[in-house]
């Protein structure tokens, strides 16, 4: 029996290594692939996990190789987890750096020496890019882009004038939840808020669906809510990935009561963000929003109130001034009046004085009649009528200027003549004063009206 040519395994193995190492020797490759089969040893460092590609019609795998990282190659991976938030594991798609080894007691393999982090930050990107190019394209009617913003049924509604009847979608857990209670519970100015809890868990793509369903809640309870607040704490930027899921930024974007967003992010916004009606940063913020639009709403009812306070003020002004208007023409009409009569009196007074001179000048006439016919008068007729001539003497001398002067009268003169009344003379005057046996040069320091009887007859 004729011998047939054989080596051992080792040599086999040992001739496969040497080609392998002389093909690649140090070189390394950049790969892009899924990450599958990963098992971690935190004793050792050590990643090890299979690379794969599959087609992108199927789920065909159209290449496997076992891949491992180690010592900075598992720094490597703990920084991209740091930078992108994502967890290195089953299902990503990566870039990664590649050596190719061949040991012969443990087969082909990948060591991982490097994973590109602006890959994974890229393709987040890309999917939220695609997300909303898909909202723009299946959603005419309740979303539409203007100005670089974008527009949407929710983002339209009216606010209502008080905020006060609050939804919250949250995770019960969450510090960011307690300090958006604690703000809106201790609030400087006292308002009371209405808060109804639907907690659900808010990170990670796969709780989409709960947190939807959290929505239709809302919505279902038939409660006239004023806002619906979502919030949740800070985190990695994957954490935030289940705000960029198309069907709940959609339902954000088309729900009819306003959303508010307070999803605690520094940096890039969620999708569900530029769909609800107002974003905010932190939880915090979003209760600080709901306080100071209240604020505002009691600022605009204390400025009425005062313009009312003001206008009524106004009115009472202007009441009073009318009143007073009325009260300064009843005066100057009762003043004018009065001088009306003290001007008759004067004038009665003239009268007086000059009645005596035509009294005079007639029975000067009589007696001239008389003096004609004296003659035919007897003795008798002749002294009664002396003594009638005497008794009008008297009755002259009585009204004489001289004698009405001896009795305490004076003649007010001014600028040499005779005031007959006291309408042209006024405060600071010089006039003179005709007394019985003075004449008084004076001032006059003020003037009033006079309504004393004592000249009565």
């Amino acid at each position: 029996m004729t011998a047939i040519p054989s080596i051992r395994l080792s040599e086999l193995t040992t001739q496969i290594h040497d080609t392998i190492s002389g093909v690649f020797g140090s070189r390394t490759f950049w790969v892009i692939a899924d990450v599958t089969s990963h098992t971690y040893k935190p004793q050792s460092n050590f990643h090890y996990f299979e690379l794969v590609e599959k087609d992108q019609s199927s789920v065909k795998i159209l290449a496997k190789i076992g891949a491992r990282a180690w010592g900075n190659a598992a720094v490597n991976i703990s920084n991209f987890e740091k930078a992108t938030g994502q967890q290195f594991k089953n299902d990503i798609n990566v870039l990664v750096q590649v050596a190719v080894q061949y040991n012969p007691a443990f087969g082909l393999q990948l060591n991982l020496l490097d994973i590109d982090t602006n890959f994974t930050l890229g393709r987040f990107e890309q999917q939220r890019k695609e997300t909303l190019h898909r909202l723009l394209r299946d959603n005419p009617a309740f979303i539409r882009l203007e100005g670089g913003q974008y527009l949407t049924r929710n983002s339209a509604l009216p606010l209502n004038s008080v905020l006060q009847r609050i939804a919250v979608i949250s995770s019960a857990t969450s510090a960011g939840y307690q300090d958006f209670r604690h703000t809106l519970e201790n609030n400087t100015f006292g308002y009371h808020f209405e808060i109804d809890d639907y907690f659900a868990l808010v990170q990670g793509e796969g709780n989409a669906k709960q947190f939807l369903q959290k929505l239709i809640e809302v919505f279902d309870s038939g409660k006239k809510y004023d806002a619906l607040l979502i919030i949740r704490g800070g985190g990695a930027q994957t954490d935030f990935l289940i705000f960029d899921n198309y069907e709940l930024s959609r339902a954000v974007a088309k729900f009819p009561i306003p959303v508010i967003t307070g999803i605690g992010h520094q940096k890039n916004e969620t999708i569900a963000d530029l769909m609800a009606h107002t974003s905010t940063k932190t939880p915090t913020k979003a209760a600080e929003l709901l306080i100071a639009h209240n604020r505002n709403f009691e600022e605009l009812m204390l400025s009425i109130q005062q313009q009312l306070v003001i206008k009524t003020f106004q009115m009472m002004t202007y009441h009073k001034e009318q009143l007073n208007h009325l009260n300064q023409i009843t005066i100057n009409s009762v003043k004018n009046l009065l001088h009306e009569k003290h001007r008759d009196m004067l004038n009665l007074s003239g009268m007086i004085l000059t009645n005596p001179r035509i009294i005079i000048s007639n029975k000067r006439k009589d007696l001239s009649n008389l003096l004609t016919n004296f003659t035919s008068f007897s003795r008798m007729y002749f002294t009664n009528q002396v003594r009638y001539i005497g008794h009008f003497e008297s009755v002259v001398r009585l009204m004489s200027p001289q004698n009405i002067l001896n009795k305490g009268f004076a003649i007010v003169k001014v600028n040499g003549v005779i005031a007959g009344n006291a309408d042209k003379i006024t405060p600071g005057m010089e006039m003179t004063v005709t007394l019985a046996q003075t004449e008084i040069r004076t001032k006059v320091i003020a003037k009033s009206p006079q309504h004393g009887k004592e000249f009565e007859l």
